[in-house]
């Protein structure tokens, strides 16, 4: 027997992880070109298993297991194999479109944050969302670049710009659950029980600059990845907007969140928009 049922069997867990962890994010992967989807949710699979043990396995010493998940990272990029099957279809990608060392390890470097500090200053902060969220940003480009080198660096500023806008909205949409659950506050200089409109103003300025950027790679980004990451820009700027109208009151209640119907709607647009090039 070959090992095709395996890698059919492993990338199939990674898209189970992106569908029940996040269904607004995989909305936009299921937008992709089949070329570029089964490594995205390679990627996903693999950002959102380590996120989840510094976020929620409590009872268990995480350090260790996210310090013992890294080194079989590395060890199943290195030998192209994994009993883990959301590590098989990483190491995949990873050496189908050459994701290497320089953006795995900021990565971790981001995770292991989340296990010692709740706050951050100025240039903690930029350094955590580069790793967190950015270095993601520039993982999928890997695969929609697939080897051009030129095209990629040509994209990374937007690249890293989206992801970053991506993990500031959720930031700020998480304010409440963050400070409950885990102590965390990401933002510096903001106190979670004297969050104001002015504050909340101030990142809402900052995010949209970051999507300004974002939003001119994305226009010219190939056409077969060009459909999904415009639905997932779309969506998390109207979460944006969302956050923009309401009340800090609301904010630090409640998570903000689009009603299923609004993504259905949200979808059809980003679709038409792409398919008569008005972007």
């Amino acid at each position: 027997m070959s090992m095709e049922l395996y890698h059919k069997t492993a990338l199939a867990c990674s898209k189970r992880v992106a569908l029940n962890y996040s269904t607004s994010f995989s909305l936009g992967i299921r937008m992709l070109s089949s070329d570029y989807r089964w490594a995205i949710y390679a990627v996903y699979g693999f950002v959102r298993l380590a996120d989840e043990v510094v976020d929620t396995f409590h009872e268990h010493d995480k350090a260790t297991l996210l310090a013992d998940f890294k080194k079989e990272t590395y060890r199943a990029i290195r030998e192209g194999i994994s009993t883990n099957p959301i590590l098989h279809s990483f190491q995949m990608a990873c050496r189908e479109f050459n994701i290497g060392e320089e953006l795995i390890e900021p990565f971790f470097n981001s995770m292991e944050e989340d296990l010692q500090s709740a706050t951050h200053n100025a240039g903690s902060y930029e350094e955590y969302i580069y790793g967190s969220a950015e270095v993601v940003g520039l993982m999928c480009l890997k695969v929609f670049c697939h080897g051009n080198q030129e095209r990629y660096d040509y994209f990374v500023p937007s690249a890293r710009a989206l992801g970053a806008a991506f993990q500031k909205v959720n930031f700020i949409r998480d304010l409440k659950s963050d400070f409950d659950e885990r102590g965390r506050v990401y933002f510096p200089g903001v106190d979670f029980s004297a969050f104001n409109d002015h504050q909340k103003m101030d990142i809402i300025a900052d995010i949209k600059k970051d999507f300004d950027l974002a939003y001119q790679g994305i226009k010219k980004l190939p056409i077969g990845c060009r459909f999904g990451v415009y639905t997932a820009y779309r969506y998390y700027l109207k979460l944006l907007e969302k956050i923009e109208r309401s009340t800090v009151q609301h904010i630090m209640e409640e998570r903000i969140r689009i009603p299923d119907s609004q993504k259905m709607t949200l979808l059809l647009k980003s679709y038409l928009r792409v398919k008569v090039n008005v972007l």
